[in-house]
Order: C-alpha cells, then sequence, then structure tokens
C-alpha cells in the first residue's frame, strides 16, 4: 500500500468519527430522569419555572449563584444551580432551556436559555368603526 492510501484511510476515519461525534451530542432534549441516569453527561433540558417554590438569589450572598426549581417536559420537578447571575426578566419566561449536569438530586446549570413571552398576543383588535369611505 501505498503512503497517500494510508493517509487517505486515516483521513476518511477521522471524518466518519468527527461527524458520530457530532450526530450523538446534537440534537434532540433531554428530561431530568435521562439527566439522573448519566450524571456527569452534559445534556439540554427544555422546561418551565416552577412558579411555587421561590427562586433563591442573594446578591449579598452570592451575586454569582441562584437556583430554581423547574418541572421538565415529563412533569418531574428538580432543584436546578446556575453559577452565574440571575437573567433579567428570569421570572417573565415562558420556557427555559438548562444545559448541565445532575449533580446528587439537583441538576446543576452551565448555561441557561431562556423564551421570553411575546409581546404579540392572540387577542383580536378591537373591532372597526363601520364608516364607509367612497372610492
Amino acid at each position: 500500500m501505498k503512503v497517500i492510501h494510508i493517509i487517505i484511510i486515516l483521513v476518511l476515519a477521522l471524518i466518519i468519527a468527527v461527524v458520530v461525534t457530532t450526530l450523538s451530542d446534537s440534537g434532540t432534549y433531554s428530561t431530568f430522569a435521562e439527566a439522573a441516569q448519566n450524571p456527569g453527561r452534559e445534556l439540554h433540558i427544555i422546561g418551565t419555572l416552577d412558579r411555587s417554590k421561590p427562586i433563591d438569589y442573594d446578591v449579598l450572598k452570592n451575586a454569582n449563584q441562584f437556583s430554581f426549581f423547574m418541572v421538565d417536559g415529563n412533569g418531574d420537578k428538580k432543584k436546578v444551580v446556575y453559577n452565574n447571575s440571575k437573567p433579567q426578566d428570569f421570572e417573565k419566561s415562558e420556557k427555559v432551556v438548562v444545559i448541565g449536569s445532575m449533580n446528587g438530586d439537583q441538576f446543576v446549570a452551565t448555561s441557561l436559555l431562556l423564551k421570553c413571552p411575546s409581546k404579540y398576543k392572540d387577542e383580536k383588535p378591537s373591532k372597526f368603526s363601520e364608516k364607509k369611505f367612497g372610492i
């Protein structure tokens, strides 16, 4: 075998390895149950803020940590700890995506993505007046 054939085979193997790795890490959102089964693995979990539980954020105590409770798509509630400052208008978010891993019984997020409520509501506009304009 020539050296060029060996190099081509190695390059193809590297490309296949990169594609397989990329496809296995991307795609779908996980749940807290899956995160509990895979501690230490970084996952994306989408859910909603549990408004019945308090948000723990004390600027004087630690400005770079806050925690909240989130409900995932299966209805599981978990405490989420985020080691960064609280995003502005966090309480108004409709959906929250946390990126991180399970640590014991809580989810430690390294990143947060928020879906803010739409300023466009599904309300119908008030009825127009019955004026008719001649053309």
